[in-house]
């Protein structure tokens, strides 16, 4: 159980975590969801399976997703066929998409974070980047490092293979670099091109196609810091507690296999059942010693996983329609962008506070709840603070 001392510890301490700033990126190639099941089943050469095109048709409708961007495009699917065949080999193709264009995607993102940041990125302390889209050495943090031309001293953290949790768990990482090392100014990277997952349809395989339809291509990056110089800086969120958990005996839920095809995603249909059924604990669990039980009372960060998970999360909660706007919306623009989905999340709710003029970056409440889910299954959680409720 969680103490009243750990969650307000860092409340009270003067190297609080901070998030500074926020940059997010996408491909360039747009696809419309309603014109996607066509696309999908002529690139992939399966258009004589029309009873599969229909099922995927109707999965597309139901998505609550309008648009995605994705880096493949039928130039580049031309290229490399066996991408679009079902279990071919394909796994170096695929490679030598991600290994370039995820760290490119990455600078990106980290570009304009560092812009609204404002400060020389000689003062980036430590890089943490995170992808489930490829594995390469060195990384993705040392190619990144490069191309934005950090120092050789960054201290670089690499996480692959964390799948959708890993937004929130970069936060976690970040948060405990930031308050135990004095000055420090963590850059954190999430980027995802997904060609590593795409795969033609197969009726053996329909939870592979669920992944067919909700990824999404794209990159977010913030900036952590403890203590910050609010002459030169300028406060978001504070990071106040984070915490990870591992649902018992649910591994089949959510899993990755990677082989000479690519990495294939398996999705349950149990996950909205899974997560909505634990929410209320971890809530319950980080909340109580803050004296707060009305989930309509914080504004809400959630991993934009699908509509089924929201609408249970929603029901079982029973929340506003309001509290989930800005992660339906992310849904809708962007599709499920793995582990940069949170990050997105994070800067609609923000961006939305700043054009509705309310008090706080987070809606106009002081806390908040930042919720990731991924393979595991794991849940990432972190208690969020409006920082312009403590510095106005």
């Amino acid at each position: 159980m969680v103490t009243v001392e750990e969650i307000l510890r860092v409340q009270r301490a003067e190297g609080a975590a901070a998030v500074l700033a926020i940059g997010i990126a996408t491909p360039h190639n747009c696809v419309d969801q309603r014109t996607y099941p066509d696309y999908f089943f002529r690139v992939t050469n399966s258009e004589h399976k029309t009873e599969l095109k229909a099922k995927f048709k109707r999965m597309c409708d139901g998505s609550m997703i309008k648009k995605r961007y994705i880096h493949l495009t039928e130039e580049i699917l031309k290229e490399n066929p066996n991408i679009c065949e079902h279990n071919a080999p394909s796994f170096n193709a695929r490679q030598d998409i991600v290994v370039v264009e995820v760290p490119k995607l990455g600078k990106e993102a980290a570009q304009k974070a560092i812009n609204e940041w404002g400060q020389p990125k000689s003062k980036i302390t430590h890089l943490v980047f995170c992808t489930t889209s490829g594995v390469d050495m060195p990384g993705a943090d040392y190619q990144l490092t490069k191309l934005l031309g950090l120092s050789p001293s960054v201290k670089r953290f690499m996480m692959y293979q964390q799948g959708c949790s890993g937004g929130g768990a970069v936060l976690r990482l970040a948060k405990d670099l930031a308050e135990n090392n004095k000055g420090a100014r963590v850059l954190v990277v999430c980027s995802e091109i997904l060609a590593i997952t795409f795969h033609g349809p197969s009726d053996a395989e329909v939870d592979v196609l669920i992944g067919q339809v909700l990824f999404g291509d794209g990159a977010a990056a913030v900036i952590i810091g403890s203590d910050p110089n609010l002459e030169v800086e300028r406060p978001l969120f504070e990071l106040v507690f984070a915490t990870q958990t591992l649902l018992p005996d649910t591994g089949y839920a959510v899993y990755g296999k990677t082989s000479e095809a690519g990495l294939k995603f398996h999705l349950h249909k149990n996950v909205p059942r899974l997560i909505s059924n634990d929410i209320e604990k971890s809530l319950v669990e980080i909340f109580e010693p803050l004296g707060i039980s009305d989930w309509n009372s914080i504004f809400w960060i959630v991993h934009a996983g699908g509509r089924a998970i929201m609408d249970k999360v929603e029901s079982k909660l029973g929340l506003k329609p309001e509290k989930l706007r800005a992660t339906r919306h992310v849904l809708s623009e962007y599709g499920n962008v793995a582990s940069a989905c949170v990050l997105f999340v994070l800067d609609e709710i923000r961006k939305n506070s700043i054009k509705e003029g309310l008090d706080t970056t987070g809606e106009g409440l002081e806390w908040g709840v930042l919720f990731g889910f991924g393979p595991g299954l794991t849940i990432e959680t972190l208690v969020l603070r409006s920082v312009s409720n403590i510095h106005k």
